[in-house]
């Protein structure tokens, strides 16, 4: 069997430790944010929603 040369397993340690910082990454920052830009976006929707159109409910007399 051959060995891989030290440089060759140094690479693919650094590749597998930038494979984890991306996804803690992704998973820590990115779709939390993108989490709360949905919310937010859709509260702001419902909000001009309700303001050019009334509350929902029956009509008040």
């Amino acid at each position: 069997m051959q060995e891989r040369p030290a440089t060759a397993r140094g690479n693919a340690s650094h590749q597998r430790r930038m494979e984890i910082y991306a996804f803690l990454l992704v998973t820590a920052v990115l779709m939390p944010a993108i989490a709360v830009a949905t919310v937010g976006t859709w509260g702001l929707t419902v909000w001009i929603y309700q303001v050019i159109n009334g509350p929902p409910g029956p009509p008040s007399k």
